[in-house]
């Protein structure tokens, strides 16, 4: 059995400010570990500004983690009922929506089924057909009982969820709205496959995001030209193992229980939501291209690139002007995708 995990690669040009101000602005960085993934946060002001980023990203991992035996999604899990509060409670009420509004592509209570191939503990396997059929009747968010006006929720027996789909899209918002909040106008937050733009760069560009090869994950394959935005890619090779020769992700399809697979290797969103951003990245790699075009030919908050398993790249028409094929891929072939 082969094994490797690797985070999304993303080119993040950043260039020094150098326009001219009564006011010096520098840029400032923060590096830490949270939420499974190495996160960067640069921005340009004040280095105190930073400091509280961290802590609002740990708030919101003790909130919401299903591992950490505090939080209210664990007590949720071990419970089955609970009072949401505060910023599990929004997450939880938009991520249903967002179930909704995928007809199950993404869903909250994929969980157990992740568990069961490892994705969650690092030991890896190919459960057999009975053990996936078993769980897939607890797979349904339509069976999770959930009260807006009072936070209340409930699952029904054995049923266990998972915030991991949309919890870093969400974190990086927030960290962005409180910097802006706090004067920051230009910045780059990265929280591993998910990028969070804050305005433009300090000269008034837009900021580079390179997007890699799901093929060969060392290398950026194209480059969006973003402003203010949210940018998640999702791929199978984030996370992925093998065994007797067959590549398996942790990309599950809710309504198999197996990795998707539909042609599709690699999906990156870009919007101004990036809680909307993480779950479209995941669902609508596992809606595959036919599907996945059609639901953004019917939605107007987000643009999106699609890599299939043969190599070409479809964009959403949205992004033509913002979009670049690096040196090394200018023979790619590339369609756009229109209403």
């Amino acid at each position: 059995m082969k094994i490797k995990r690797s985070l999304a690669l993303f080119l993040c040009s950043i260039l020094l400010f150098t326009g001219c101000s009564h006011e010096s602005r520098q840029e400032v960085s923060k590096t830490f570990f949270a939420m499974d993934t190495v996160m960067n946060f640069s921005v340009y002001g004040d280095e105190k500004i930073l400091d509280q980023t961290e802590t609002i990203i740990s708030d919101l991992e003790s909130q919401m983690s299903v591992t950490d035996s505090s939080s209210q999604i664990a007590a949720l899990n071990k419970n089955g009922s609970v009072t949401l509060t505060g910023d599990t409670r929004t997450l939880v009420q938009k991520a249903l929506s967002l179930c909704e509004r995928t007809d199950g592509a993404l869903d909250l209570s994929i969980y157990p089924i992740v568990c069961v191939w490892g994705f969650t503990t690092g030991k890896y396997q190919v459960p057999d057909d009975n053990t996936i059929s078993s769980l897939l009747p607890l797979v349904d968010y339509k069976q999770i009982q959930y009260e807006p006006e009072s936070g209340e929720i409930s699952l029904p027996n054995d049923m266990e969820i998972d915030l991991g789909s949309v919890a870093k899209g969400y974190a990086g918002q927030k960290v962005a709205d409180y910097l802006k909040e706090n004067g920051v106008t230009s910045g780059l937050l990265s929280l591993g496959g998910n990028i969070q733009a804050i305005g433009n760069k300090p000269d008034g560009s837009p900021w580079k995001i390179g997007i890699q090869d799901p093929r060969n994950n060392e290398e950026p394959m194209m480059v969006l030209s973003i402003s203010d935005q949210s940018v998640v890619t999702s791929g199978g090779y984030e996370r992925y193992f093998e065994e007797d020769g067959k590549t398996y992700w942790h990309i599950m399809d809710p309504k198999t229980g197996y990795p998707a697979e539909n042609g599709l290797i690699s999906v990156t969103i870009v919007g101004d939501d990036g809680m909307l951003c993480d779950g479209l990245s995941t669902s609508l790699f596992v809606m595959g291209l036919e599907k996945a075009a059609d639901f953004w030919g019917k939605s107007n908050d987000f643009e999106a690139v699609f890599v299939t398993d043969d190599g070409t790249v479809y964009i959403t028409e949205g992004l033509k002007n913002s979009f670049a094929l690096t040196d090394d891929y200018q023979d790619t072939v590339v369609r756009v995708i229109k209403r």
